[in-house]
């Protein structure tokens, strides 16, 4: 049984949306056009949660920070060409957050304004007290985005549940010292997230 929390953290893409078709698509439009090695989609989806920074530097070892930016700048503009056409919602999500009490808020690796713009797509803005992406600050794993979001909701620690499907999400949630529950059907190997050792796991965001 999961207890009632004054405040829910959500992670967005793998927990709440299954967008990895359209990351990964970006990405590998991204690296069509340069020397790259094939790479496969469960490799790039791998990095989704991620900083574009780890993939890029990963796949492009010998690439010059300057080179490495102007992929990342490549990303954002294919990305949100797309549309998130291939993009759908996770089963319960909607009920799920419908259902839940307390104050919500997003905590997430892509910027503010972009995740605004693709939870009004969804439906999904008016579920949230506060929208909080990583905007100039290390991303997770670690935990500012998660301490940014707290002080914007005006809450403490202890009154925290972090929700996201990756390791990245439960390391960033173990080093802010928040409870953790680790999705099962997003894109992480529960191998991985089970090294942070969440206080929760679900298979559908209406267990919440």
């Amino acid at each position: 049984m999961i207890p009632r929390f004054p405040v829910y953290l959500f992670d967005l893409d793998g927990t709440l949306l299954d967008s990895a078709q359209d990351i990964c698509g970006a990405v590998q439009q991204v690296l069509d056009v340069t020397d790259a090695p094939p790479v496969t989609f469960e490799f790039l989806k791998s990095y989704v949660g991620r900083h574009l920074l780890d993939l890029f530097i990963d796949i492009f070892p010998h690439y010059s920070p300057e080179q490495i930016d102007q992929l990342i700048q490549q990303y954002r503009a294919v990305y949100p060409a797309r549309g998130h056409k291939l993009t759908r919602m996770y089963p319960g999500v909607m009920e799920g957050l419908t259902a839940l009490p307390g104050r919500k808020s997003i905590a997430t690796t892509k910027g503010t304004a972009s995740t605004r713009l693709i939870l009004e797509q969804f439906g999904l803005a008016g579920y949230f007290d506060h929208v909080q992406g990583t905007d100039g600050f290390p991303c997770k794993p670690a935990p500012d985005v998660i301490f940014n979001a707290l002080n914007a909701l005006r809450a403490a620690t202890s009154e925290c549940l972090m929700v996201g499907d990756s390791a990245a999400d439960m390391e960033a949630g173990r080093r802010a010292g928040v409870k953790t529950c680790a999705v099962r059907y997003g894109y992480g190997n529960p191998e991985d997230l089970a090294r942070f050792e969440p206080d929760f796991w679900i298979e559908d965001l209406r267990e919440l």
